[in-house]
């Protein structure tokens, strides 16, 4: 992972915290699980963004999306 954390936005870190706990509790309070499920799910979302930047590449070099020019 070659990118640099970002900050948490101030008054996001309860959020943060619920989803943390939301995580563990799906997974039975099990951290080693908890993080092989974020792992998986986080694979399946690059592929996914992947996925769509090839579609919105193909598309835009076929002219099918204009660029808005203000």
């Amino acid at each position: 992972m070659s990118q640099t954390p970002t900050p948490i936005p101030q008054g996001n870190e309860d959020a943060l915290e619920a989803s943390v706990d939301q995580a563990l509790d799906a997974c039975g309070g099990d951290v080693r699980a908890t993080i092989k499920a974020l792992i998986v799910a986080n694979q399946y979302l690059e592929s996914e963004v992947a996925e769509l930047m090839k579609s919105v590449s193909h598309a835009y070099t076929r002219g099918r999306f204009h660029p808005y020019n203000g």
